[in-house]
């Protein structure tokens, strides 16, 4: 028998590779002797690194780098020596968690930290970058993270632009003179699970605009800015990407990426797939169990539970989910290859307590799932083999 565990994290209680092994402990009691392969995974939010470095026997590096609003942060990264590859989480320097609720600025705020991280995998000698883009406190196309890298924007009297996406209204001309050479032989990946275009009513600033702390008001003037710095950027570049599925990811970052970086975009969950060998380890198991914190409607946007459940399907190997909850329309879920999906609380329960009780109520739900499974295949082929 083996098992594939391929759980997301559970936001503000367990990251990834803890939720693997609480449901491995509770497999263990029920099939002592079933093959259990761990894949904790992620989808290009938080834990994105984490997630990989546990599979991969990577290498957690940190840098020094500017804040979404300047304020010297220390951000994390992952290295992967085997096939030279940087992980970087656009979060760890530009992220919403890094601004307290009443401080958030979306007109104001910069992603030249992310840019920082960029700088340091280049001269780490990366061959290939991740940029893991959920989580952002940002709104500057991206702009940020090319002024780090050396791009040069500026306003009709010559100065520099300052930082943030209100202020591309005044940008008048761009410059690649400075842009750093070493960019160009990088492989750039972009992990995300957003496909919004830049501009527009599905655009970065009207659809994340107002939980980066824009008003109404704001969300007008950042969205004309962008179309003016999209504008000027078709001036000077080969193609104009503004209306491409995930340029406005990551307030705009998703744009800045492919325009300038030549970034390929891709769901989240598939890139973590690909450099965990999630699809190796599930051809030839018997079961895959995933999950993440809400299980719900909006999972069918490309979140772990979704992608995981695909490549089973692609294999024809059954799926369960374990979920901190399960929410609105989660039962969409049956039709994409998942056969079933339990929530964590076997009765009424504080979010709170279940946070702390995680560990636990993993080790329970997957030992209920084990005899629920053991008690199928009597008859048949013994689970314990």
């Amino acid at each position: 028998m083996k098992i594939v565990i391929a759980p997301d994290s559970f936001k503000d209680s367990l990251g990834a590779a803890e939720v693997a092994a609480a449901i491995a402990e509770g497999l263990a009691e029920v099939w002592p002797q079933a093959q259990v392969v761990q894949c904790p995974m992620a989808d290009g939010g938080e834990g994105t690194v984490a997630a990989v470095l546990a599979a991969c026997n990577g290498q957690w590096r940190r840098q020094a780098v500017r804040g979404p609003l300047g304020e010297l942060v220390s951000a994390r990264w992952g290295w992967l020596a085997q096939g030279r590859t940087a992980i970087i989480e656009m979060a760890e320097a530009s992220g919403l968690q890094l601004v307290p609720l009443a401080q958030r600025d979306a007109c104001n705020s910069s992603t030249y930290g992310t840019g920082e991280l960029i700088r340091a995998a280049l001269d780490a000698g990366a061959e290939r970058i991740i940029l893991a883009i959920g989580g952002s406190a940002t709104n500057d196309g991206g702009t940020g993270a090319l002024q780090a890298l050396g791009l040069a924007m500026r306003d009709s009297d010559g100065n520099a632009l300052p930082p943030g996406g209100l202020g591309l209204a005044r940008l008048a001309s761009i410059d690649l003179e400075n842009l750093d050479p070493r960019l160009a032989q990088v492989r750039f990946d972009i992990a995300a699970d957003v496909n919004n275009p830049l501009c527009g009513t599905q655009g970065a600033s009207a659809v994340f605009g107002p939980q980066k702390g824009a008003s109404p008001e704001q969300v007008a003037q950042l969205d004309a800015a962008l179309a003016h710095y999209a504008d000027l950027c078709a001036q000077v570049l080969p193609r104009d990407v503004r209306n491409e599925p995930g340029s406005g990811a990551a307030g705009g970052l998703g744009f800045a990426a492919k325009a300038f970086l030549g970034a390929r975009f891709r769901a989240g969950v598939d890139v973590v797939a690909e450099l965990v060998g999630l699809d190796q380890a599930v051809r030839d198991a018997h079961l895959v169990i995933t999950g993440e914190g809400r299980f719900d409607a909006q999972t069918l946007r490309g979140k772990t539970p979704f992608g995981v459940a695909r490549i089973a399907q692609g294999w024809q190997v059954p799926v369960v989910v374990i979920a901190g909850t399960l929410g609105e329309g989660y039962q969409q879920m049956y039709q994409h290859g998942v056969s079933a999906a339990f929530a964590l609380p076997a009765g009424p329960m504080t979010l709170e307590l279940a946070c702390v009780e995680a560990p636990r109520l993993l080790r329970e739900r997957a030992a209920d799932i084990a005899r629920l499974w053991q008690a199928a295949r009597s008859g048949s082929t013994s689970c314990n083999n």
